[in-house]
């Protein structure tokens, strides 16, 4: 049981990003006393969890909804998990990282344009990044071309030496090389679940499942949950959240790597996209299917009530939020298309189109679906400008941060544990020390983390 105990530093939530922070602070700061809190029996089983993600590393190649400039930061930013995870012991390595080739695939005209336009502005990025005809795309995938129509025009952007992460492995590790460092008190609480934080004479009283305990400061990486702790301390109260959940189906292996189609901006998390899953072999997943879901954790029903609280889905302006956004003709179609696809027998039938624009020889009895995969991607919602704004949402309090991180949030989850690392500095008035020049030579292979860039979304301050 925690009596009392007195942390500097308090993090809530085991997924990768808290994992990473946890390792950040324990690594390359003097902070002494550092807790993370996760009330599963492990770290990372929400939406970090191996099953509930697209395992992508996200550097911006094939992410057509990335405007250039975020392309720009992101590909640096996501690159610290190759160059942290290569500089741990091989048999470590090989159940995180996975070498893969991306590929973003245009059908049509008019996509086909807009690819021939994306490549132009973002070549110089990508050294690797490749521009393919029909045939070139048939050479390295070939059932991508396998019974399409012979007038049909694609094109697509190719990387061969792109990643894929087992996020949960890697939120693991991250707990392992934080046990290495002696001379701190870093310490993991698992199966505690945190009930609410208090701001008391300058200080957090942080009660949880096992005990009450103080921090000087408190971050809170809890993805969904970040919202309603932030509600309960006065913070965040303009926003809501859209929950959208995601499922998969597998079918035999008919891809060599990942191929992604082109995203609407209106819709950046749903672009359905197939590539191999790094925990079943021999096969191809598909999907995002995405719905409209009252939780705020996959398949986890009793998370409703919370998700209720955080949304604030009986106050007017929220309610006129909701449908100015889901009325527009391109989401309300989109949500009820996928409403359909749940359905039994029927669901993959309709589904089915979605997958062939990207193997057009693939029928229905092909795919089956894929239960226990898939996880939430709540999308917040401005209240008063009734506006959706999609990435990552954080608010700095007083002495406490509370992050919101949808992808590409586990992609960059080390460069967000050196931006929230420096911010806590600055709550202790630089009272201790953060060795940046030495996590930058392990971490970003040399390269300065510059954390003023956004890399993730919005940014707000409240």
């Amino acid at each position: 049981m925690i009596q009392n105990n007195y942390y500097n530093v308090a993090i809530i939530g085991g997924g990768v990003s808290g994992t990473a922070l946890f390792y950040m602070l324990s690594k390359y700061t003097d902070v002494s006393k550092i807790a993370l809190f996760e009330k599963y029996s492990k770290v990372a089983q929400v939406n970090s969890r191996g099953k509930n993600n697209s395992q992508t590393l996200h550097v911006g190649d094939i992410e057509t909804n990335y405007p250039v400039e975020k392309a720009r930061v992101v590909k640096p930013a996501a690159m610290m998990i190759p160059f942290y995870v290569k500089k741990l012991h091989p048999e470590e390595q090989n159940k995180i990282l996975f070498k893969v080739s991306k590929m973003v695939l245009a059908v049509g005209k008019e996509e086909v344009a807009q690819l021939e336009k994306r490549y132009g502005e973002i070549k110089e990025l990508y050294q690797d990044l490749q521009k393919l005809d029909k045939k070139e795309i048939e050479h390295v995938e070939p059932n991508v071309v396998k019974g399409r129509k012979k007038n049909e025009e694609i094109r697509a952007l190719y990387t061969p030496d792109g990643y894929a992460v087992d996020y949960e492995m890697l939120a693991a590790s991250f707990i392992r090389e934080t046990r290495k460092e002696a001379g701190k008190q870093s310490d993991l609480f698992l199966d505690c679940k945190v009930n609410n934080i208090k701001r008391i004479n300058g200080e957090y009283q942080v009660t949880t499942s096992k005990g009450v305990l103080k921090a000087g400061v408190v971050v809170v990486d809890a993805d969904s949950y970040s919202l309603l702790f932030a509600k309960s301390l006065g913070y965040g109260k303009k926003f809501s959240l859209i929950p959208v959940a995601g499922n998969f189906y597998f079918s035999d292996k008919l891809l060599r790597g990942k191929v992604y189609t082109m995203q609407d901006k209106k819709l950046p998390f749903a672009a359905v996209h197939g590539d191999p899953d790094v925990r079943v072999t021999n096969k191809t997943r598909w999907g995002p299917t995405a719905k409209f879901f009252p939780v705020l954790e996959s398949g986890n029903l009793s998370t409703s009530i919370d998700y209720l609280k955080s949304a604030g889905l009986f106050r007017y302006c929220t309610v006129k939020s909701f449908i100015k956004i889901l009325s527009d003709y391109t989401r309300f179609k989109y949500l009820v298309k996928n409403a359909l696809y749940d359905l039994p027998v029927v669901g993959k039938i309709l589904f089915l189109p979605n997958i062939r624009k990207i193997v057009p020889s693939v029928r229905a009895r092909d795919l089956i679906k894929a239960k226990g995969f898939g996880g939430m991607r709540l999308q917040r919602v401005d209240t008063e400008t009734h506006e959706l704004q999609l990435g990552e949402g954080r608010i700095i309090g007083d002495n406490i941060i509370f992050n919101m991180t949808p992808s590409p949030g586990a992609s960059v989850c080390l460069f967000n544990a050196v931006r929230d690392t420096e911010t806590i500095m600055s709550f202790f008035s630089n009272k201790y020390k953060f060795d940046k020049y030495a996590m930058e030579n392990e971490c970003a292979g040399g390269y300065p983390c510059e954390t003023d860039k956004d890399v993730s979304g919005d940014f707000y301050s409240s």
